[in-house]
């Protein structure tokens, strides 16, 4: 398994890309939910939460977006091809991917290096890739979780919800297990966060020029 930092430069239109051009600094999103075509993810707009509401309410392709507080906003619209491809291709977002008008960075989590290969190919259709850090996922590093946490992350893995396209959505998972939607996220986020911070901080294969290491025999 392994934890890929991917840079994309994206050529197709996107209201994102619009909306964060003239940004000073990288803005962070949160992916939550990928179904039928749409995302469903917390854009942490900061300062220009206002400005990007309204423009994104205005959208008509925009199916919703919410205020969540002063700073986030929630947003449901379609797949720009990017987050399909990593999917897709077995691939999971991992941690908070930022977006800068054509720039995205996304941390994405793949049991296999084909499938990196095949996610890479699939965004070089409409996009420029550069393939950034590149490190060892190790199976080991669960043994940090809560007892809950690994019990959540194990049904949630087995039930299918880490699948493309996911076989159960996160209300019924969150029904399934007994708990609210907002019970299942928070410990999905902290198990997510403590295996990723397990894994960064392992030796790096390949730190930068987008060339795969060599596979370990």
């Amino acid at each position: 398994m392994f934890l890929a930092t991917v840079h994309f430069t994206q050529q197709r239109e996107c209201i994102l890309r619009q909306l964060t051009a003239e940004v000073d600094s990288p803005v962070p999103i949160e992916i939550e939910e990928i179904q039928d075509g749409f995302v469903t993810f917390v854009l942490r707009a900061g300062s220009h939460a206002d400005s990007f509401q309204t423009a994104l309410a205005a959208a008509d392709h925009v199916k919703h977006v919410q205020r969540l507080d002063a700073d986030n906003l929630l947003v449901t619209k379609p797949s720009c091809g990017a987050y399909s491809a990593i999917y897709r291709n077995h691939g999971t977002l991992r941690r908070s991917n930022t977006i800068s008008g054509r720039q995205r960075e996304y941390n994405v989590l793949v049991f296999r290096r084909e499938d990196l290969r095949a996610i890479i190919d699939d965004l070089e259709g409409f996009g420029t890739v550069t393939l950034g850090k590149l490190k060892r996922f190790r199976a080991g590093s669960d043994s940090a979780l809560t007892d809950r946490q690994r019990e959540v992350t194990t049904e949630a893995l087995a039930r299918g919800y880490y699948d493309w396209p996911r076989k159960i959505t996160n209300e019924r998972l969150a029904e399934e297990l007994g708990i609210s939607r907002a019970t299942l996220h928070e410990h999905l986020r902290k198990a997510e966060r403590t295996l990723l911070s397990a894994a960064l901080t392992d030796r790096p294969e390949q730190t930068a020029g987008g060339q795969f290491a060599p596979t370990e025999s």
